[in-house]
């Protein structure tokens, strides 16, 4: 079985973590909480997520509902 990798990216000047779980075409869509998006093929599934204004959260935890 292949080895399957979760790629992390955080830009610290413009306050932003990507997370993607498979490296494939896809696109980002809103999500119920304006700080996140998700990245989704086109059958829907998900491949990843980004939030925005990540260094808020040291307040409280977000969550995002699926």
């Amino acid at each position: 079985m292949a080895k399957k990798h979760v790629k992390i990216w955080y830009d610290a000047e413009g306050d932003y973590l990507e997370v993607i779980f498979e490296q494939r075409p896809g696109y980002f869509r809103e999500t119920e909480t304006d700080q996140v998006m998700e990245k989704v093929d086109e059958e829907g599934n998900v491949l990843g997520f980004s939030v925005l204004r990540v260094s808020t959260l040291k307040q409280a935890p977000l969550a995002v509902a699926r």
